[in-house]
């Protein structure tokens, strides 16, 4: 059983389809998806998801492009959403320096407070951190991040920040990328990286593995995900499948 331990499906680009593909992903072999808020909206929808089917989870959160309109009256949504059966984490959350807005101020304002909920509400986090590799570990051990837990998404950094985050207890989640030729380091990385420290994720509909590039992803491609990580490590796929599933039972504590 393959576990995608990051996707949008609420995401309009499966508007069209949406029960269509949850069939196809089911026939690939994908037991369990986390369908991970990145708006207040999208985790919303992401609680509604969980709730009308079994193998969907939710994680909730807002994702640092998208904090300009926040308030503090949001914040307690998300605590009320986090006691939720089906939420396991909050998420995504993080630092996103791609852009120059929203300001870095305002992200750094927003990812602190929503990784204090995390730790009030005892869930793992899901992080996601682009172009601000030094704030984004600085901010995580300003907020004694090792006791939250989670999984840093989309990992997009070389082997010494992955060193750092490996030793907070944190997973890595690799998805497409890995595929790519142009991914030389994030393969450097999962070669380096403890396979008992790696989960499996699409980011659907985004950054489809090769030979899909391009085109809109699914959870359905992820075999070729860890065939890729299989070949670096040097192992088995079967095993990669089943050692990454048992990671993200434990990364969202649903042991």
């Amino acid at each position: 059983m393959i576990f995608d331990t990051h996707a949008h499906y609420d995401d309009e680009a499966f508007d069209e389809d949406r029960e269509e593909v949850f069939q196809e992903i089911r026939e690939a072999g994908v037991g369990l998806v986390t369908n991970i808020g990145s708006t207040l909206e999208s985790a919303k929808e992401s609680v509604r998801l969980s709730g009308q089917y079994d193998f969907i989870y939710a994680a909730v959160g807002v994702h640092p492009s998208e904090v300009e309109e926040l308030t503090e009256k949001d914040m307690e949504w998300l605590c009320e959403a986090a006691a939720l059966e089906k939420v396991v984490a909050i998420g995504e959350i993080g630092l996103d320096y791609h852009y120059d807005e929203p300001s870095k101020e305002l992200q750094k304002k927003w990812f602190l407070r929503q990784l204090e909920i995390a730790k009030e509400v005892s869930l793992p986090v899901c992080i996601h951190s682009r172009d601000a590799a030094a704030d984004t570990l600085e901010f995580m051990r300003k907020a004694h991040a090792d006791g939250i837990g989670g999984v840093i998404h989309c990992y997009s950094y070389g082997i010494e920040h992955a060193r750092e985050y490996l030793d907070m207890g944190y997973y890595l989640g690799i998805g497409g990328v890995v595929t790519f030729k142009n991914g030389k380091k994030l393969k450097e990385v999962v070669a380096y990286a403890p396979l008992s420290q790696l989960v499996l994720e699409t980011d659907a509909p985004y950054l489809s593995p090769e030979p899909y590039r391009g085109k809109r992803n699914h959870s359905g491609r992820l075999p070729l995900v860890a065939e890729a990580i299989a070949a670096l490590k040097e192992m088995d796929v079967s095993e990669v499948i089943r050692v990454t599933t048992e990671n993200a039972k434990r990364l969202y504590r649903l042991d």
